[in-house]
């Protein structure tokens, strides 16, 4: 998984059916250098074929192939690639990134491009975790309702009802993307101090949130839309210019609030409140993120550890689930988790030699 933060890739095996996890294995990190994320960085926005996208789609080849070589005992990649651009009902969704490539390179079976065929069915392409987070769910013995909140460059939340005996059953899952996390952040602190993040929350905690720019943050349409729903990377670019104003501490501080903000408007969409939220995602190192989330929800806030889960890893095993489930010709996503019209499986296989 190379996620809209842009900070590296995360790989990790998952021993699975597509339904059960039976086991976690090894996983890795490989950060993106300076060079890399600003070839990357420059293409965001693009689409195929235009200026920087084959520059940018080799970097996330490269890297991914570097990575996984380290990894032994695979039967089978699942690659995400890196979404440039997303645009459900206008022009699609492009991560880029040749999963036939990595076939090549590493000489073992890759499913990739798990988004476009959501995205032609009129489905939003996002999230497509939730089919895991109900697996992971049934692993940790959940019996209440309970959500997994991923902060990455963009927020996106599941609801999961483990009582279902399916993660396509009506009333199982409900996920959407929540609005802008990490991405603004990183920004800000790229743009102002030529830092890739604000490690832990520190610049935010010593700043003063500016509330009225949360609220008129919150005005935005989006927040009312009826879920499901998804989001591109910039999709709020107005953040951007409202705090360009504010000192680097402020900025900090009132990008951060906005992010746990967008959070707590979209609980107000679940079906019923859950047991708890568990965080994944680099945004739960930030702890003056996880303050926030703390004080605004009604519900304990966590990160995922708190139930023995690796937060570093859980999207890239998310894709290792679901490249088995595509292998099977099970569903990836549903109408609950991604507004597509029925149940539909995504990704396409490339086996090494064509």
């Amino acid at each position: 998984m190379s996620g809209t933060s842009l900070d590296g890739v995360d790989a990790a095996v998952v021993v699975t059916d597509g339904e059960t996890i039976t086991a976690f294995e090894q996983s890795d990190y490989r950060p993106y250098t300076e060079a890399e994320r600003a070839t990357i960085r420059a293409a965001l926005g693009r689409w195929p074929g235009a200026p920087g996208v084959q520059a940018a789609a080799e970097v996330v080849e490269e890297a991914h192939a570097e990575l996984l070589s380290r990894f032994d005992g695979v039967d089978l990649v699942g690659f995400h690639g890196q979404t440039l651009a997303h645009e459900p009902g206008g022009r699609g969704t492009h991560q880029a990134g040749d999963g036939a490539v990595l076939a090549a390179v590493l000489d073992l079976p890759v499913i990739w491009d798990f988004r476009t065929a959501d995205v032609r069915m009129g489905g939003q392409g996002a999230p497509l975790a939730p089919f895991y987070h109900f697996a992971v769910a049934k692993r940790i013995g959940a019996e209440e309702p309970i959500c997994f909140l991923n902060l990455g460059g963009v927020g996106n939340i599941t609801w999961v009802d483990p009582a279902r005996t399916r993660p396509d059953a009506p009333g199982a899952l409900l996920a959407f993307d929540t609005g802008p996390a990490n991405a603004p952040i990183n920004d800000l602190m790229q743009a102002r101090r030529g830092l890739a993040e604000d490690r832990g929350g520190l610049l935010a905690a010593t700043g003063r949130v500016h509330d009225a720019i949360v609220e008129r943050f919150l005005r935005d349409p989006y927040f009312r839309r009826i879920p499901p729903k998804s989001l591109d990377r910039d999709a709020f670019p107005a953040l951007g210019r409202w705090v360009a104003p504010l000192g680097d501490q402020d900025a900090a501080a009132t990008l951060t609030a906005c992010a746990a903000a967008a959070v707590a408007a979209g609980m107000e969409h679940l079906p019923r409140p859950p047991q708890g939220v568990l965080v994944c995602g680099g945004g739960r190192h930030n702890a003056t993120l996880m303050r926030e989330l703390a004080q605004r929800l009604a519900c304990p806030v966590l990160p995922v550890e708190e139930a023995g889960l690796d937060g570093d890893m859980l999207e890239a095993q998310a894709f290792a689930f679901l490249a088995v489930r595509v292998l099977r010709g099970l569903p990836t996503s549903c109408p609950a988790t991604t507004g597509v019209p029925a149940a539909v499986g995504g990704g396409q296989l490339s086996r090494p030699g064509g």
